[in-house]
């Protein structure tokens, strides 16, 4: 096999993993839209305080999957390396983040002024 193909199959199979142009405006047009939802839910003023988090928490969500979607091409054809390397950076982070959280907790429970 010559250099020329064995560059030109190296191509293809790294061609594969990087989306189209249209992927790329159909993902920013998705992330535009989720982004000025959840400004509007916020600003907007007209829904109960709960209702907002739970709505931007939706929406937050939903931007999360749009990016690994079309950004990181994390979509049904990715490897089970790129889905394990997701899934333990998630809980490295939530143990980090809620760890975190319970400690401050628990902090400010037990160093709270008495009455």
């Amino acid at each position: 096999m010559s250099h020329h193909s064995a560059a030109a199959s190296g191509h293809d199979e790294h061609a594969a993993d990087h989306g189209t142009l249209k992927s790329y405006i159909v993902g920013f047009a998705l992330s535009l839209i989720l982004t000025f939802g959840s400004f509007g839910l916020v600003m907007s003023g007209a829904l109960p305080r709960a209702t907002v988090v739970i709505g931007v928490v939706a929406l937050c969500v939903a931007q999360l999957l749009v990016q690994l979607v079309y950004f990181l091409h994390m979509g049904s054809k990715s490897s089970r390396d790129n889905l394990s390397t997701f899934v333990f950076t998630a809980l490295i982070i939530f143990i980090i983040v809620g760890g975190s959280a319970w400690v401050l907790y628990n902090m400010n429970v037990n160093m709270g002024h008495s009455m």
